[in-house]
């Protein structure tokens, strides 16, 4: 097994969440380490290095390091990284701090029952509890934008790639998983043109009803808009036109503050726009985003449709490959047999080449590529077999009918260079990532104030510098 890194620490680190901040008293605390102007307390120590322990008993992973150790270089490692990033004047996002430190408080108050329960528990009114969140999850953001920003520059060329793999001994080289290759024959409903006017009438209705003061912005994002930002309201960080869709970008360009959208077309679905306000190149908007909806009969007509051409493979009266490029959807895979290119593991490992095309899906390649119902009938199936047909989403959650066909199952097996370049690719480009952060890191120690309680200098650091 690969050595069990500094990143993981580092990683740790910057999770830190604010269920850490949950459960700390109020109590006189010894303070036993300083870093820049930041004061780490004894009970912080304790308490996060209770949570390594219970982390690590549930992935069924030990350390021979101290926890409170371990926890302590986490946290200092974050102060610096948080000190270092207002110095460097690193890029955060004070509307999203804010957002989750919200989110963060609601969740506490349900659990606790009420704002006045959740007092009585942390004994400190409720500002004081937002005060000390806000200051947590400030502190997460600019670490974690600071890491950005010194590992982001960092690559591999493929003499890297071997010279990492060959470093390896071959005990300890990586076991890759189970994996799948796999066609697929997609049928959207016909009916898309008359699925999309229904959906742009419920967002003029909608945006009728703001207009005329029947319902605000935020409450009906919160109810009806279909992504990630219906819990703030629809609202998005402040973003510049390069940063979204084309269509949606001319369309905010053209509103005046508080203005509402015509209803825009993107690659994403239907929204209507409104401008918050503008600052230089970033444009502030809330959104409500809705997807083209389905009856049952015009999903069951795609349905219909993919079960005869199921039965003419298996009575061998047209090949698989031949109805893929006659009658798939997916102009990019029906050139090819129906064989589904993994898309996921192309942008997450950034191999942006176009004659790239890599077709081995992990288990967990399949949630990333929005195919976990596309898992679901592989493992059922066969080498060779055709499923029935089935409804599930696109990648971008829109409704249509599928077939799979399961071509080749590559049992688990050691990593080679021939057959997993892309996953030691990326091993060893964040091998490369910890050893140019930790040489940062060194430098920055020393230039930094440290102060560490004589208790817990004779432990074990991972950065030596710290003791030095």
């Amino acid at each position: 097994m690969l050595k069990k890194s500094f990143v993981w620490m580092i990683v740790a680190a910057l999770c830190l969440t604010a269920a850490w901040a949950q459960k700390r008293q109020v109590m006189l605390d010894k303070v036993v380490a300083v870093v820049g102007s930041s004061s780490i307390l004894h009970s912080e120590v304790s308490e996060y290095a209770r949570q390594l322990i219970e982390q690590r008993r549930a992935e069924g992973y030990t350390s021979d390091r101290d926890p409170m150790n371990e926890a302590l270089e986490a946290i200092m490692t974050q102060k610096l990284l948080y000190h270092q990033g207002q110095i460097d004047s690193v890029s955060v996002s004070e509307a999203d701090i804010l957002s989750r430190v919200e989110d963060q408080v609601q969740a506490m108050i349900a659990e606790a029952g009420s704002i006045s329960e959740l007092e009585a528990i942390h004994h400190m009114p409720i500002f004081n509890i937002r005060e000390m969140l806000q200051q947590r999850m400030r502190e997460q953001s600019f670490a974690q934008s600071m890491r950005y920003t010194v590992e982001s520059k960092v690559s591999v060329i493929p003499g890297e790639v071997e010279h990492f793999y060959n470093s390896i001994s071959k005990d300890s080289l990586p076991t890759v998983a189970e994996q799948y290759i796999y066609a697929h024959i997609t049928k959207y409903p016909k009916s898309i043109k008359e699925a999309k006017q229904r959906t742009k009438e419920r967002l003029l209705e909608m945006r009728e009803r703001i207009i005329n003061g029947q319902a605000k912005f935020a409450n009906l994002a919160r109810m009806y808009s279909q992504d990630g930002t219906a819990m703030r309201g629809g609202e998005m960080d402040p973003t510049p036109l390069s940063g979204l869709d084309p269509a949606f970008g001319d369309a905010l360009e053209q509103l005046r503050v508080g203005q509402i959208s015509e209803v825009v077309e993107s690659q994403f679905g239907f929204h209507i726009i409104e401008l918050l306000g503008k600052q230089g190149q970033l444009y502030h908007f809330r959104h409500i985003i809705l997807k083209p909806s389905y009856t049952a009969e015009e999903l069951s007509e795609s349905l219909t449709t993919l079960d005869s051409l199921v039965q003419l493979i298996r009575a061998d009266s047209i090949t698989f490959e031949q109805a893929a490029l006659d009658h798939s959807d997916d102009k990019t895979s029906k050139m090819n047999g129906g064989i589904v290119s993994n898309q996921a593991i192309l942008e997450r490992y950034q191999a942006f080449d176009a004659n790239l095309m890599v077709t081995k899906f992990l288990r967990e390649d399949f949630a990333q590529f929005s195919a976990l119902d596309d898992y679901n009938h592989l493992i059922m199936m066969k080498e060779g077999d055709v499923s029935n047909s089935f409804l599930t989403t696109d990648v971008m959650q829109d409704q249509l009918a599928k077939v799979v066909k399961l071509v080749k199952v590559i049992p688990t097996h050691t990593a080679s260079l021939a057959d997993d370049y892309l996953r030691l690719e990326q091993l060893a480009l964040q091998d490369k990532k910890e050893r140019v952060f930790n040489e940062w890191l060194t430098s920055k120690i020393k230039s930094m104030y440290v102060y560490i309680d004589p208790a817990f200098r004779e432990g074990e650091f991972e950065n030596k510098q710290w003791v030095e």
